[in-house]
C-alpha cells in the first residue's frame, strides 16, 4: 500500500472517500464538523436520527455527501473523547481500514491522524497508522490453489496532519511505519507457512535473498559439519532425531560510523516442535509451526532495520532445526555439552529451545556486543503469567529491561519484566551435570530465563518470552508479527542515544 502525507479541509479533497470521526454522544470531531458545515448540516442531520452514535470501532459509509469533492464520507465511531489513547486510536484507524478494503475504496484520504492522542504526538500517530493499516490489510494465502481476491483493494492511503509544519515529520513517521509494517509482514510470512515449507534450510534460503534485496546485509548459513565445529552439542543435540538438516544462520548489518559495539538478536528457530522423546499431545500440536516466531521476528526486525538504514550496527542469529523423534533422537538424562564448555542434563527433551538458544549466546560473545536480546517462544507458563497481552522481559541489566518495556509501550507492543533471582536457579541443580534443562513447574517461565543467563554472563542481555503474543488461536489463527514493532522501537532508539 502507498502512503503520502497531506494538510487541507477535508471537504475539499478530491477522493474515493474521507475518513472523519464521530466521538460517543453524538460529537463531531473537527474533521467532522467541517464536512458537516459544507454539507448544510447533512451529517448533523445523520447523527441526529440516530445512524451512528460513536461507539468505538462502528463505521457508516455515505455517498455522495453534498458540499464534498470525495465520493463517499465514512463516519468513524471514535469512542468516548476523554478514553481516546493508544489503543482507541489504533482500533479506530483499524475498523477504518477494513472497510476500506472491502467496499472499493481504492484510495482514501482519512483524517483520524489530527484527533488529539493523550501524550502523542503528530508523528506518533501517523506512524501507528501506517502500521495498523498495513496490518489490517495484510492476509496469508499464498498456500491456497485459488486465493481469496479483494475486488479493488485498498492502494493509497493519504493520512492528514493538523498543519502543513507537520509534513516533514509526518512523512518521516510514515517512512518509519511503512519499515515496521513490512518487518512484521515477512515475520507473519514466516509464521504462517507450514512446517514442510517453512524448513531450517527454508530460513537459510531466505536470509541470503534478504542480502540480496538489501546488499548491506551481510549472511552465513552455516550447515552441519560448520555447527560440530564449532561445539555446539547443544544445538545439535536438539537436531538429532531429524532428517532435516539444522542451519545456523547469521545476517550482519554493520553500519556504525563511530565503529560503535553492534546489537545482537537471537531468534530460536524450532520450525516444528513435536516435543522430541518428551512428545507433546496431540491437540494443537499444529500450533508447533509457530515455534520459530522467534526467529521470524529477528528476521523481521532486521527487514525494518534494512529499510530505514540508520546508523547502527545490527547481528542476527537463528539457530534453527526441527526436534523431532526418532532412534537417534536426544532422550530424557542425556547430557551434552554447550559451545560454552557447560555441560547439561537434557531432563525435558521439549525444553529444546533453550538448548539451541545457549549455543547462540555463547556464539555471540565474539561480536562484543553492545547488547543482546533473545526472542523465542520458550515456555507455555509464559502464556499464563501474561496471557497474549504482553511478552515476558528477563535480563541481566535493569537498564536495557527498562529500554525494551518503553520501547514496547511506544510501540504499542508491550513487554513487562519479571526476576532473575538467584533463588530460581537451584531449581536447574543437576547430580550428573553442570545443570539441568528444566526445574519443577513453578516458576517455569523464570527459571528457563535462568537458564539462559548462564549463557549470557559476559555482555548485556535480556530474554523475550513470546510464547503469548507470538500467534493467535480461532478465527483469526496465525502468526501476529510480534515483536518486531517493540524491537525496532529499541533499535532506532539507539540511534539518538547519547555516544
Amino acid at each position: 500500500m502507498e502512503f503520502t502525507i497531506k494538510s487541507g479541509s477535508p471537504e475539499k479533497q478530491r477522493s474515493a472517500c474521507v475518513v472523519v470521526g464521530v466521538f460517543d454522544n453524538r460529537k463531531l470531531s473537527l474533521s467532522a464538523e467541517l464536512i458537516d458545515r459544507a454539507s448544510n448540516g447533512y451529517i448533523g442531520e445523520i447523527i441526529r436520527r440516530g445512524d451512528m452514535e460513536g461507539k468505538l470501532g462502528a463505521t457508516l459509509l455515505l455517498h455522495n455527501v453534498r458540499g464534498t469533492l470525495a465520493d463517499r464520507v465514512l463516519l468513524v465511531g471514535l469512542g468516548k473523547e476523554r478514553d481516546f489513547r493508544d489503543k482507541e486510536f489504533r482500533a479506530a484507524v483499524r475498523a477504518a481500514v477494513k472497510l476500506l478494503n472491502e467496499t472499493g475504496s481504492y484510495e482514501a484520504v482519512i483524517y483520524l491522524t489530527e484527533e488529539k492522542v493523550k501524550r502523542r504526538e503528530v508523528g506518533w500517530r501517523v506512524e501507528h497508522a501506517v502500521v495498523v493499516a498495513m496490518e489490517a490489510v495484510y492476509r496469508f494465502d499464498q498456500m491456497k490453489s485459488q486465493p481469496t481476491e479483494v475486488r479493488r483493494p485498498l492502494r493509497k492511503l493519504t493520512l492528514s496532519v493538523p498543519q502543513r509544519s507537520d509534513l516533514a515529520a509526518g512523512e518521516k513517521a510514515a517512512a518509519r511505519g511503512l519499515a515496521i509494517a513490512h518487518g512484521a509482514d515477512l515475520a507473519r510470512d514466516l509464521g504462517n507457512l507450514p512446517a514442510n515449507v517453512c524448513t531450517p534450510g527454508l530460513l537459510g534460503e531466505r536470509a541470503l535473498e534478504l542480502a540480496q534485496q538489501f546488499p548491506a546485509l551481510k549472511v552465513q548459513v552455516l550447515e552441519r559439519a560448520e555447527i560440530e565445529a564449532l561445539g555446539m552439542g547443544s544445538f545439535l543435540s536438539v537436531s538429532a532425531g531429524t532428517e532435516e538438516p539444522p542451519r545456523f544462520i547469521v545476517m550482519e548489518y554493520m553500519n556504525s560510523p563511530r565503529k560503535a559495539r553492534p546489537f545482537v538478536l537471537v531468534g530460536k528457530g524450532i520450525t516444528f516442535d513435536s516435543g522430541g522423546i518428551s512428545i507433546k499431545p496431540a491437540p494443537d500440536m499444529d500450533h508447533m509451526k509457530f515455534d520459530m516466531c522467534g526467529a521470524a521476528a529477528v528476521f523481521g526486525t532486521l527487514r525494518a532495520i534494512l529499510e530505514l538504514a540508520p546508523p547502527l550496527s545490527v547481528v542476527g542469529l537463528v539457530p534453527a532445526c526441527e526436534n523431532l523423534p526418532s532412534g537417534k533422537a536426544t532422550k530424557p538424562g542425556d547430557i551434552v555439552k554447550s559451545m560454552s564448555g557447560q555441560t547439561i542434563e537434557v531432563l525435558n527433551t521439549d525444553a529444546e529451545g533453550r538448548l539451541i538458544l545457549a549455543d547462540a549466546l555463547t556464539y555471540a560473545e565474539r561480536y562484543e556486543p553492545e547488547a543482546v536480546v533473545d526472542v523465542a517462544t520458550l515456555t507455555g507458563a509464559m502464556v499464563i503469567a501474561l496471557g497474549h497481552v504482553a511478552c515476558g522481559v528477563f535480563s541481566n541489566s535493569d537498564a536495557l529491561a527498562r529500554e525494551l518495556v518503553a520501547a514496547g509501550e511506544e510501540a504499542c507492543d508491550r513487554g513487562w519484566q519479571l526476576p532473575l533471582w538467584d533463588d530460581y536457579h537451584e531449581g536447574l541443580a543437576s547430580n550428573f551435570a553442570d545443570f539441568a534443562n528444566v526445574g519443577g513447574r513453578a516458576g517455569g517461565s523464570i527459571v528457563a530465563a535462568c537458564f539462559l543467563s548462564k549463557f549470557a554472563r559476559k555482555y548485556d542481555w535480556a530474554h523475550l518470552d513470546i510464547a503469548g503474543i507470538s500467534h493467535r488461536d480461532g478465527k483469526e489463527k496465525g502468526a501476529t508479527g510480534r515483536p518486531v514493532p517493540l524491537l525496532t522501537t529499541w533499535l532506532l532508539a539507539q540511534d539518538n542515544a547519547p555516544a
